[in-house]
């Protein structure tokens, strides 16, 4: 009882005191962690927790959309909504079908944004 509530502290402390950047990282790293959670759902043919998984991953995703700032970011910005859209489609055909193989085409892609926001935080973090 008591290690499962110094972890709870442990995580809320890691929210709420990082910063714009490591809670980014914090959600791509979950977007992974949840796919990867509902491919073997559907594996495993349980269908609730495919779902409910599929959608924390869009909800993820969704999320990034709303934060990205199409004016300021220019033609990068609207390359990355792209992408988000993407995956946000092929979650929703993998979910409405219950395909692991939609979760694979889609998944290097999760795995890439997660990538490529780490690498670009890592070298921010040296410029700095």
């Amino acid at each position: 009882m008591y290690g499962n509530n110094a972890y709870n502290v442990y995580k809320n402390n890691s929210i709420n005191f990082a910063s714009k950047e490591q809670l980014l990282l914090m959600l791509l790293d979950g977007s992974v962690k949840f796919a990867k959670i509902a491919r073997q759902a559907i594996l495993d043919k349980d269908i609730m927790k495919a779902h409910e998984n599929i959608v924390k991953t869009q909800n993820i995703y969704y999320e990034l959309m709303t934060s990205l700032d199409v004016n300021q970011g220019g033609e990068w910005a609207k390359n990355l909504m792209g992408i988000y859209t993407f995956i946000i489609d092929k979650l929703v055909q993998a979910n409405i079908k219950k395909d692991v193989n939609t979760i694979d085409e889609v998944m290097p892609l999760i795995e890439d944004v997660r990538d490529t926001w780490n690498e670009a935080y890592k070298i921010s973090k040296r410029n700095k």
